[in-house]
């Protein structure tokens, strides 16, 4: 009998394969009788148990039928027989209409975003992208440590669900922290772990938003954010930034407003402060309105001037704010563990929300977190990556100040990892061109316009540093000035 046995996988599939064509083309017709798995395996010399492994699978498949006393048939009527033989090449399938798609779809679709431009380009060599940290300083011997003795004491409750509001002792830890450096009022059972700062909005947003409900911007503000509220169906109210923050005597005085989202410590993009005055204003409005605060506390841990504000959550008696942060710029992106610390009233709708989102952060992440909080790695790391950003902040003014003098004005230096640089006299029109010549010297440079809803007339740059050297940061800057020269 010839049967191909060509193909790649284990003899026994290559003869299941070779069967099964010779059956669906009609060189084995139904009703044919196969030979004897003995002499099967001698006229193709395989071993017996590779022939029966080869018809037990076309058994189990229904292509052949065992007769007591007769021997193997092809069955009468083959599972596949209406579809094309296997040998054949398969036609393309004819243009379907494009699907029907959710409003939610189609305004996520609709939106413009910032994030596939600052995706970055590992070829270049001086990438001042945002929000990158310095992942080779951090502790990777001590946290490996802590996952090898995690893992050794893994337990039943590791392994099974966890509470959607997050591990208790992490619950805990960061509570302890964000009460010490962020002044914040809160307990415990007031922090939801979530996956990341971006959970974190769109989870407030679902908690709080309906489709149709006004939402307090900044302008600019975190593009993120904003779409967020645009897929949730929210109407944005921009309120402009100037050098103190949101300017919170153009919030809106009519009409219902459900959300306020603002970045008080380090305004995102600009880095402006919002002033303790204007923080008290802020929550008098939302009393006032029965609206919600929404703090984006992002990169409050990395502050060179002065003493930081406490957050604007410290200073609320109304319960109006919820507080959002996050870990990926203090430890590293790829660890998706954020926090939303609410009021007490919120916290049992916001864990039923959560758990039909996506249950809960995983568990053994949050405990090897825990623990690298409560041995006090975390406050040693913040303090060495807080002096290495301060060095970079310095060595990033120095290099823009040598080489571009009054062509450039910085903002937003005092705190964070990341300025904005806006080129005197060069209109906004410009940078995509000035942008590819500095790609082709290496430098990657992102343009602050996609944070603004109204764009800006003249070029500015975001311009992140944390994830550079002293040295890198000083050629790169360099080159970017002998392009701007021409």
């Amino acid at each position: 009998m010839q049967v191909s046995l060509e193909g790649e996988g284990a003899l026994y599939q290559r003869l299941y394969r070779g069967l099964r064509g010779a059956m669906l083309d009609g060189r084995l017709p139904a009703g044919a009788r196969l030979p004897s798995s003995r002499t099967l395996a001698a006229e193709l010399s395989l071993s017996r148990n590779c022939v029966l492994m080869a018809f037990d699978q076309l058994f189990s498949e229904g292509y052949v039928e065992g007769r007591v006393g007769a021997g193997t048939f092809v069955s009468a009527t083959l599972p596949d027989r209406a579809l094309t033989p296997w040998h054949a090449p398969a036609s393309p399938l004819p243009a379907a209409p494009p699907p029907r798609l959710s409003a939610h779809t189609r305004r996520v679709l609709s939106m413009k975003s910032a994030a596939a431009d600052m995706a970055g380009d590992r070829r270049l060599r001086y990438d001042f992208r945002y929000g990158l940290p310095a992942v080779e300083h951090f502790p990777h011997e001590t946290w490996r440590r802590i996952l090898a003795r995690r893992a050794r004491a893994t337990s039943i409750r590791t392994l099974w669900y966890g509470p959607a509001v997050g591990f208790g002792p992490l619950r805990e830890a960061i509570a302890a922290h964000l009460r010490s450096a962020r002044g914040l009022v809160a307990t415990a059972e007031q922090v939801v772990v979530v996956n990341g700062s971006q959970q974190a909005l769109d989870l407030a947003t679902r908690l709080l938003v309906d489709p149709g409900d006004r939402v307090v911007v900044e302008e600019p503000s975190y593009d993120a954010a904003r779409r967020i509220f645009q897929a949730a169906g929210a109407r944005l109210v921009p309120v402009p930034v100037d050098d103190g923050g949101l300017d919170v005597a153009r919030l809106p005085r009519g009409g219902k407003v459900r959300l306020a989202y603002v970045t008080p410590s380090h305004q995102f993009p600009t880095g402006a402060v919002l002033s303790l005055a204007r923080r008290l204003e802020l929550l008098r409005w939302a009393e006032r309105t029965s609206a919600h605060v929404l703090e984006d506390d992002y990169d409050s841990e990395f502050h060179y001037e002065g003493r930081p504000l406490a957050a604007v959550q410290g200073l609320d008696r109304s319960g109006r704010v919820l507080y959002v942060g996050t870990f990926s710029k203090v430890l590293f992106p790829s660890l998706r563990i954020g926090y939303l610390v609410v009021p007490p009233s919120l916290v049992p709708p916001l864990a039923s929300v959560r758990w039909l989102m996506d249950c809960h952060t995983p568990n053994f992440e949050q405990e090897v977190l825990a623990d690298f909080i409560k041995e006090g790695h975390f406050e040693r790391h913040l303090r060495r990556s807080r002096a290495r950003n301060a060095s970079l902040r310095s060595a990033l003014l120095e290099a823009f100040d040598q080489s571009f003098g009054e062509r450039v004005e910085i903002t937003g230096a005092h705190a964070g990892i990341h300025v904005v640089a806006w080129l005197r006299g060069i209109p906004a029109k410009d940078l995509p061109a000035l942008r590819v010549r500095a790609a082709e010297r290496g430098v990657g440079v992102y343009p602050v316009e996609p944070y603004y809803m109204r764009p800006p007339r003249e070029a500015g740059l975001l311009v992140g540093h944390g994830s550079l050297n002293e040295r890198e940061i000083r050629a790169g800057v360099r080159i970017l000035a002998e392009v701007l020269r021409g």
